[in-house]
């Protein structure tokens, strides 16, 4: 396994992350999610990506559990809030009173002294970003947050948020998490540059477009049990277009001594700001496959020819 600073922290996390949304206490049980984790950890992986609306809150209990046989000094606990988690007003977005106390039941499910990287995990535009900054400085004060990011945040958010943190001497995000992968490079046109002169690093999800980059359907296919419904999966990347494109990169993969998977993770670790990605698992050998991206390389000419196979 690599491991990579994240941005410009002194935080070094895995290129290959492992993630709880539907994995851990949802579409895979709770044993099956600790061992998962457990073996993760064992193949060299430190960082861990959950959320607390994940499975309502149960992707953390599933990673405290596992956390406790395993050496917490040397795991990156990463976790989220914004989502709903209690009724009423003040159950969900990113006010002070919501992230405090999202906070603190977070440590509670996930059973540690401390979150090393808490997420904003998707903008409040009711909330002013002063209040959200002072927030998650506060916490880190008192020593329940090491470090902070954001999620699914645009450029001008994200200039915003760290303008405000200079401006008031707060902590800053030392990371974002974007949507990225072959089919979805949006990110490349303003995130990731503004990325880049912020000194953020990415830890991307989606990086296998749901599956189909995993080359695991064909065409006509949708999962019946999987990360997306069949209406969401068709609406985005379970069309024939995409499912062609996946065999083309099927075909160039194998000719890199690479699966399909391999090398559209690959693809994403070439970019500069782009720190790690994040898998998903229901079984060993799914995982394996995905860690096993990490002992590859790509050049830049096997890069560029990637990106122009799936255009």
């Amino acid at each position: 396994m690599q491991y990579r600073n994240l941005g410009k922290s002194g935080l070094k996390i895995s290129e290959i992350a492992l993630g709880g949304w539907l994995n851990f206490s949802n579409y895979v049980d709770e044993g099956l999610s600790i061992r998962l984790i457990q073996h993760a950890f064992a193949a060299g992986v430190n960082l861990f990506d959950v959320a607390d609306v994940y499975a309502d809150g149960q992707a953390e209990v599933a990673l405290g559990k596992a956390l406790k046989d395993l050496p917490r000094d040397q795991i990156v606990v990463a976790t989220k809030c914004r989502g709903r988690m209690w009724p009423g007003p003040l159950g969900e977005g990113l006010s002070k009173g919501h992230i405090m106390a999202a906070c603190e039941a977070s440590l509670k499910r996930l059973q540690v002294g401390h979150i090393d990287l808490y997420q904003v995990h998707w903008p409040d535009e009711e909330t002013p970003i002063e209040e959200t900054m002072e927030a998650f400085d506060l916490l880190v004060s008192q020593g329940k947050v090491r470090y902070i990011g954001c999620s699914n945040f645009s450029a001008k958010q994200l200039e915003a948020a760290q303008k405000v943190a200079t401006k008031r001497s707060f902590c800053r995000f030392i990371s974002s998490q974007p949507r990225y992968n072959l089919f979805f490079r949006d990110p490349e046109k303003h995130l990731f540059p503004a990325c880049a002169k912020l000194g953020v690093g990415n830890i991307v999800y989606s990086p296998l477009a749901h599956g189909v980059l995993s080359g695991k359907y064909r065409t006509g296919e949708a999962p019946s049990r999987g990360r997306l419904s069949r209406s969401d999966y068709e609406s985005r990347w379970g069309s024939d277009e995409f499912f062609a494109k996946a065999a083309a990169l099927a075909a160039l993969a194998a000719e890199y001594s690479m699966t399909t998977a391999q090398l559209a993770l690959r693809w994403c670790l070439h970019q500069p700001v782009v720190s790690a990605v994040i898998v998903g698992a229901r079984s060993h050998e799914q995982l394996d496959e995905n860690l096993a991206a990490s002992s590859h390389t790509l050049d830049e000419d096997q890069y560029q020819a990637v990106s122009k196979l799936v255009g």
